[in-house]
């Protein structure tokens, strides 16, 4: 019988902000433990929580960016669970009246495994804010626990159970941090433990409309290992199922190292946390003039940002795709191909020769020494035939990057402009020809690549400045 699977995530994302959810303390990571806490996100009695008013707009922000419906009205309740890591033994979360609803997010592309995707629209069931708990060391035999991250406004972003592959799963993880990095909502570094997931699967013969047992896998510190942990996930349920086993809503673990999910626990219900309307909060009521002017300040959607460079720049859907996945990359594409005649050329010279070279040095698409309208300049320059293909990249483009100058001055500077007189260029055709008699004799008894080493030869006395056609066009009259 053949199986599929139903995934459904649960993404926490911490929201960046300057201070805690309903303190003033400090967001920051990397603080000495315990040294960014106050009574209130510590839980000391008679202490009062504030609603943090830019976390709040981040939170409606990342709703609208994933195409959310707002509701006007919403409000914090009380979650009751005990654990270390939590000073007041419950938080402070939402559980039915959220900020964001019924929203959406496309995927495409390829998945993890390089296998292309079909276009598919994956729902979101809500996005709702919370306050984030603390987080446990552990030392041999013993633990600590660090409360500078208790308090710091998290997002919670639940998806539909529209996912059905890890490489699925993975695409929407991979969209969905890009749009909040977008719009500068979240840091979104899972090392750092800013943007963490939960998995929820189960498998169902295929073509029926049953969900089978849901189970949560937790402990996936990276994007890698949510697409690992579903691929062992999905095959030992289905394995169980054929056995005959009946298996059991439950939550299990995630070791990378095995390679294999671990039972934790049965899996808790909404009523073990015993939620109810946080006490110390009024509720929110959320405009519809507020919710327009943060959508008005938001910037473009990236899979429609990538849409537009397809429609306006003539480029290929997978050029799109790379320069949209950083907005510092797209934002410099942009600048550079509304400077040029041929945006084509300009994203061929981004991609294949930009990118790694800021990769080789570290550097990030911010800190790069050439100017976006240098960059077009450079590429006008080539195809207006002042300076050839070679020397722009050999010469021209490295001493851009040394100095940040303008390419026209550096081509002037050292006299790099390309000889087009078919005198001048003769002169060195007839110097290659003399100096390479035996490659002549192989070039007249028909071996083609023969000429292609001499207009190297010709290109090597020009310095690389002359004109390759024109080259090729004296070689063969010449030698023909």
């Amino acid at each position: 019988m053949l199986y599929e699977a139903v995934i459904g995530l649960e993404v926490h994302v911490q929201v960046r902000t300057a201070s805690k959810m309903f303190c003033a303390c400090p967001n920051r990571f990397g603080a000495e433990p315990n040294t960014l806490t106050c009574p209130v996100c510590l839980g000391y009695p008679g202490t009062l929580p504030v609603i943090n008013r830019e976390a709040v707009r981040k939170t409606l922000a990342a709703g609208i960016m994933c195409g959310c419906e707002i509701p006007a009205r919403s409000k914090f309740d009380r979650k009751h669970y005990f654990y270390p890591d939590m000073p007041k033994n419950y938080q402070i979360s939402q559980y039915d009246l959220p900020f964001c609803t019924a929203g959406r997010i496309p995927i495409s592309g390829k998945g993890f495994s390089g296998q292309a995707l079909p276009e598919k629209t994956i729902g979101i069931t809500r996005i709702h804010l919370e306050e984030d708990v603390g987080k446990l060391n552990h030392f041999g035999a013993y633990s600590g626990v660090d409360f500078n991250r208790a308090g710091v406004p998290l997002m919670e972003i639940v998806s539909e159970p529209d996912l059905r592959s890890a490489d699925e799963a993975y695409a929407y993880l991979t969209s969905l941090k890009q749009i909040l990095q977008y719009a500068e909502i979240g840091d979104c570094d899972m090392e750092k433990g800013q943007m963490r997931c939960d998995v929820n699967v189960s498998v169902r013969p295929a073509g029926e409309a049953q969900f089978g047992t849901k189970i949560e896998i937790k402990n996936l510190n990276s994007f890698r290992a949510v697409h690992r942990s579903l691929v062992h996930e999905i095959a030992r349920q289905v394995a169980a199922v054929e056995d005959g086993q009946v298996l059991r809503q439950e939550t299990r673990r995630w070791d990378d190292a095995a390679g294999a999910t671990f039972l934790m626990r049965t899996k808790e219900h909404a009523h073990d946390y015993r939620y109810f309307p946080e006490p110390d909060l009024m509720p929110v009521e959320i405009g519809a003039d507020y919710v327009a002017e943060i959508g008005a300040a938001l910037p473009e959607i990236p899979y429609r940002r990538q849409e537009r460079f397809v429609r306006e720049y003539g480029i290929t859907p997978y050029d799109a795709h790379v320069l949209i996945l950083e907005k510092a990359l797209a934002d410099y594409y942009e600048a550079a191909a509304s400077e040029s005649d041929n945006p084509k050329a300009v994203a061929n010279w981004v991609i294949t020769d930009l990118l790694r070279v800021l990769g080789e040095r570290g550097l990030t698409i911010a800190a790069c020494p050439i100017r976006p309208a240098d960059l077009a300049r450079l590429v006008a320059l080539v195809l207006g035939g002042k300076i050839t293909a070679k020397v722009a990249k050999d010469t021209v483009f490295p001493a851009m990057l040394e100095t940040g100058e303008s390419p026209e001055g550096i081509v002037r500077a050292q006299g790099l402009e390309q000889v087009n007189d078919d005198a001048a260029i003769e002169g060195f055709v007839k110097q290659a020809i003399a100096a390479h008699p035996t490659v002549v004799e192989q070039y007249k008894s028909g071996k083609a690549t023969a000429l292609q080493f001499l207009v190297g030869q010709v290109m090597k006395l020009s310095r690389g400045k002359a004109n390759p056609q024109v080259v090729l066009a004296l070689l063969r009259k010449q030698l023909d």
